[in-house]
């Protein structure tokens, strides 16, 4: 009997401050029975035990002192649990507006976010940022888990009112497709894990129904092969003969499936060859996929470095240095028209100017304000840059791998933005294509 791997599937919370984000994860790993006894027990011994005796289960995430203080979340927390049917990994995002870079973070890998909203407050403003942050980043999958409906008595027309709100503004993201509403009590675990007997009225999965069973298989598209070069690998092992001469090119898959014998194109030489081994951690493959990391050896011995590009022949991307893209902008020096910056893209950093800012996006209406003078702190906005470098990319829609680029300052070397690339306006020609081996 074949054994078919389980799938994977990342997801962030995200929301306000309050809403109830960390406890929501704490109630998951809880009821799930992914929590070792000596975790329980420490929680219980803790001093962060609430009234009423509860357990406070954000501490599962909350683990600095200053959170445990303030009662937010300030950094990015990973933690991993599994079901029989499937294994997550969650990151327990901050809801402050002064943390929204590390929201960006937490959710920039994630198959699905879970955006979280207070029943008594409805949608906010920190609502509608994180939804559109989740829109441009291109996450296939969100769920608006309405938390603390004990606190309005259950009822069903708050839930109603707070949903149609969010399905007023959804069009304006554009991009978000498979969106799910779920009635939920983080701290009392209604409709968490266990399905809710305070919601006759609600028909539809329990949040963790819902994150076993949401397809994410056709997620990575699996049509036209890209792999970013991050290593030359040469061991130089004289006492094995296998590795003596061995020269591998190792690196992530960002997108598609490779198969020995495929031909292929390296740029920016724009120089095609064959594929002639692929290995894997587990040893020599036949094909294989995204997102997998592999290395390849070419059947021809061409001068490769760490930046390059190695794609199949149908569907080039772009390679341009004049480029048009959304930025979130994540640092307390505003982005400016002129200034230069460190540009950080698949396995390569390259020097980048702001040639414009075009727009910057209204986050009440979701409208753009044309020619700002400035982009500040949390801002979101559209730029055009040029960088020092031609950049092999696609857009980020079709690519989130080779769509996606950060900003760094030059001198401090902090990351001050994140950005997603406009696709290409033409397919690359390269320079060198007639010299094919």
């Amino acid at each position: 009997m074949s054994v078919h791997p389980i799938e994977i599937l990342r997801f962030n919370t995200c929301g306000s401050v309050d809403d109830g984000k960390s406890t929501l994860i704490g109630r998951l790993l809880y009821d799930s029975k992914n929590l070792m006894e000596d975790q329980i027990e420490a929680l219980e011994r803790s001093a962060d035990i609430t009234g009423g005796g509860q357990i406070n289960l954000a501490n599962l995430t909350d683990g600095l002192r200053a959170e445990r203080e303030q009662g937010i979340t300030i950094d990015v927390a990973y933690r991993y649990f599994a079901t029989p049917r499937r294994k997550f990994i969650v990151a327990d995002t901050p809801g402050h507006v002064q943390y929204t870079r590390n929201m960006v973070t937490g959710a920039s890998t994630a198959n699905l976010s879970v955006v979280l909203v207070d029943a008594r407050l409805g949608v906010i403003e920190q609502t509608r940022r994180h939804s559109y942050i989740a829109a441009l980043l291109g996450i296939p999958h969100v769920v608006f888990a309405v938390n603390k409906m004990d606190l309005v008595d259950w009822k069903e027309e708050r839930f109603l009112e707070i949903r149609d709100d969010i399905e007023a503004f959804l069009p304006k993201l554009g991009v978000l497709k498979d969106v799910k509403f779920i009635p939920i009590s983080a701290l009392n675990g209604d409709n968490v894990v266990d399905a809710s007997v305070h919601t006759p009225w609600y028909q539809g999965p329990t949040l963790l129904g819902h994150l076993e069973t949401v397809h994410i298989a056709s997620d990575w598209d699996l049509t036209t092969f890209r792999m970013p070069v991050q290593w030359v690998n040469r061991p130089n092992n004289p006492k094995d003969h296998a590795l003596h001469d061995f020269r591998g090119l190792s690196g992530q898959i960002a997108r598609g499936l490779v198969k020995t014998g495929q031909q292929v194109m390296v740029l920016p030489a724009g120089i095609k060859t064959t594929i002639k081994k692929i290995w894997t951690y587990d040893g020599l493959v036949a094909e294989a996929f995204a997102p997998q990391s592999v290395t390849l050896c070419l059947q021809h011995d061409i001068d490769v470095s760490r930046g390059d590009m190695i794609v199949d022949l149908d569907n080039l991307p772009g390679m341009d240095t004049e480029l048009r893209a959304h930025v979130c902008w994540i640092n307390q020096r505003p982005l400016q028209r002129g200034k230069k910056y460190f540009l950080k893209h698949a396995a390569q950093t390259v020097q980048a100017v702001i040639t414009s800012l075009d727009n910057r996006t209204n986050i009440q209406t979701f409208e753009p304000e044309s020619e700002p003078s400035e982009l500040t702190m949390n801002g979101i906005g559209e730029i055009h840059l040029r960088t020092s470098k031609p950049l092999i990319f696609d857009g980020y829609a079709t690519n989130r791998l080779t769509g996606s680029f950060i900003l760094i300052e030059q001198g401090s070397n902090q990351t001050v933005g994140a950005g997603m690339l406009f696709p290409p306006t033409e397919p690359v020609k390269p320079e060198y294509q007639d010299f094919a081996i």
